[in-house]
């Protein structure tokens, strides 16, 4: 017989994985879509579905107000996150193919967990600085599989930008998830990032009278799977695990990325990509050995749909 927190670990693990499927199809689908739709006009397109969609969700479950410390996380989390990385990773894949830059944006775990050990007081257990340094082991290993002479100096320093902006993201995020409805937070700080992106209106709309059906539908992917939906289910997971632990788990999406680039795109992964994949996943298993810490109990009112 399961016992009664059987279940809260159950979703929660539901959560993490639907995150990072759907995370890892939006590099595929931004590298899809990017010839298209330019960077700014796909971000604001993205964001405002995402924002009408999580609305939606939204309606009828209460609204709990922030007070000025929380607002003032909202916004960095809303610009940096939602607004300056979206930018920054579709202007990235106008540069490198999606699962190089998968690769490079992913040195944000890293950052997450090094300033969730300072900045929110987590530490630095021993198991997750071991899967930390593994697993960007693997992602070395892939980097340089896929290093050549094409690799765009401009495209690196994007992708940098938009793990920076990841990472100061999610630690901003931690704090407002103790008080405030994970969904709550998300679509809020989607609505900020929406509002960065609005300067790009006018690329947005003259996009959309060219760009083909196919690329106009991946928009719409973009900002409801990978947005709405994945924002909210990491939201979930966030209230209940260490930013530092959560944070390493994305480092499954590069691998997934390159399966996926193989897959739709032909973007053919060398041998020693695929290694490094392999040495990405011993280093998520690694970072989750050990005792775990016990997870705030979540008011049932405050869970996130999905």
């Amino acid at each position: 017989m399961s016992s009664p927190a059987a279940a809260p670990a159950g979703r929660t693990v539901l959560a993490v994985v639907v995150t990072v499927l759907a995370w890892a199809s939006a590099f595929v689908a931004i590298r899809g879509v990017g010839e298209d739709l330019s960077p700014g006009a796909l971000a604001l397109g993205r964001l405002l579905v995402g924002t009408t969609v999580l609305a939606a969700l939204l309606a009828g479950r209460g609204w709990i107000a922030p007070d000025r410390r929380e607002w003032a996380l909202l916004a960095v989390c809303g610009v940096g996150w939602f607004g300056v990385y979206n930018v920054a990773l579709n202007a990235a894949e106008q540069h490198l193919d999606a699962g190089t830059t998968a690769m490079l944006v992913n040195i944000g775990p890293i950052l997450i967990a090094v300033l969730a050990g300072w900045l929110l007081g987590e530490g630095f257990p021993r198991w997750l600085v071991v899967g930390v340094a593994v697993a960007f082991a693997g992602v070395l290993l892939i980097g340089s599989a896929t290093r050549g002479p094409e690799l765009d100096l401009a495209g690196v320093l994007l992708s940098v930008v938009a793990a920076v902006t990841y990472a100061i993201g999610v630690v901003a995020q931690k704090p407002l998830l103790g008080r405030l409805p994970g969904l709550q937070v998300t679509f809020t700080a989607c609505a900020i990032g929406a509002l960065c992106c609005l300067p790009w209106a006018g690329a947005l709309v003259a996009d959309l009278r060219t760009a083909p059906a196919g690329s106009v539908a991946g928009m719409v992917y973009l900002g409801v799977v990978p947005t709405a939906l994945a924002f909210s289910t990491w939201a979930y997971a966030l209230r209940r695990m260490d930013a530092g632990r959560l944070g390493v788990t994305t480092y499954l999406v590069p691998p997934l990325v390159i399966l996926l680039g193989w897959l739709l795109l032909d973007e053919v992964p060398p041998a020693l990509a695929v290694v490094g994949g392999a040495v990405c996943l011993v280093g998520v298993a690694l970072s989750r050995r050990g005792g775990r810490r016990r997870a705030a109990a979540p008011e049932p009112e405050r869970l996130v749909a999905g």
